[in-house]
């Protein structure tokens, strides 16, 4: 006699987690397309949200933040820079530290951008009601915290 064999697809923990991966990918797919007129990608545009939100961040708090390795950033940041989009300072109280800022046109370019993916973040969830947008926050968020968990971050 055989074991019936249990396929990933045939459990509902599966179907959530491509459902939502799905989502994800399709909600990327969507927010490049809109942003590419500013000439940005989606990291680019994770980079300015971040230091438009917390000013001074350091490469290194920065790559943690959006769970990216450094080289990820050694990457993007010069290409920012160039385009006179971020600046980095030193550390007042550390020499040895560079602090990532926005420059104007950086602020101004996240805030038209920012724009932009607030109103595709409003498109995607409109069918939802605002108790099921934070329900599906509130269980992406544990699912995070126990994937950092495990994963020893």
């Amino acid at each position: 006699m055989t074991a019936t064999r249990q396929f990933p697809w045939d459990h509902p923990r599966f179907k959530s987690w491509i459902s939502v991966a799905r989502a994800c990918q399709v909600m990327n797919q969507i927010l490049a397309r809109e942003i590419a007129s500013l000439d940005i990608k989606p990291p680019h545009l994770d980079i300015l949200v971040n230091l438009y939100r917390f000013e001074g961040l350091t490469q290194q708090d920065l790559a943690r933040k959006l769970l990216v390795g450094r080289s990820n950033m050694s990457m993007l940041l010069p290409q920012m820079e160039k385009r006179g989009l971020i600046t980095r300072r030193g550390d007042e109280n550390d020499r040895r530290v560079l602090r990532l800022y926005l420059t104007d046109d950086g602020r101004a370019l996240a805030e038209k951008a920012m724009d932009i993916q607030t109103k595709v973040i409003d498109r995607m969830m409109e069918t939802s009601t605002l108790e099921e947008c934070m329900s599906v926050a509130n269980v992406m968020d544990r699912l995070t915290a126990a994937l950092l968990l495990r994963d020893g971050r």
